[in-house]
């Protein structure tokens, strides 16, 4: 029986500097042993009812495994840009297709070791659409109104991911979800 892994031991990301600069790549496991700052993206899809999509992280993940996260997140690989990643990673996620320009940019938040040592480019995507879960990046979907998450977080902050606490913290996160 072969184990299912949540990523992909080959993938390569941009190393960056303090101001995102790229000044170098490295594969994965390297970049994360080493604490190099790199790229990622996270995306808030709220439906028309106002329901805020979380994803249950695949256990297989070797970060904040079966751990609550935003919608869709994940790594800007090596010469792609925020946008491109945001789209890329939907697809392979949720099984969501959709456009750059249905994504509403809400943040970029500073290198940090909340976020892995990532530059994050947060993102919004309003609408209903029929997700497909990719098992081994997500283990379910869960749905809740932004201000349920918030009281959620604060009774039971380990069962989510740093990410999504420090993000979920950020002011032009909470005023795109409507907490502001």
């Amino acid at each position: 029986m072969r184990k299912e892994i949540g990523q992909s031991p080959d993938e390569v990301f941009d190393v960056v500097d303090e101001q995102d600069v790229v000044i170098g790549s490295c594969p994965r496991s390297e970049i994360h042993r080493r604490q190099l700052r790199h790229r990622a993206i996270h995306i808030f899809w709220l439906r028309a009812d106002g329901q805020l999509c979380l994803q249950r992280r695949s256990y297989a993940k070797d970060n904040c495994p079966g751990q609550v996260s935003t919608s869709c997140a994940g790594h800007v690989d090596s010469g792609e840009t925020y946008p491109v990643a945001a789209v890329r990673e939907l697809r392979e996620e949720i099984g969501l297709v959709v456009r750059p320009e249905d994504l509403l940019e809400i943040d970029y938040a500073p290198c940090h070791a909340d976020l892995g040592h990532e530059f994050v480019r947060s993102y919004l995507l309003r609408g209903d659409f029929a997700p497909t879960l990719g098992r081994a990046e997500v283990d379910s979907i869960l749905w809740r109104q932004p201000a349920e998450v918030d009281a959620w977080m604060q009774r039971s902050p380990a069962g989510f991911s740093l990410p999504l606490v420090h993000l979920y913290g950020r002011p032009d996160v909470r005023r795109a979800l409507g907490l502001a």
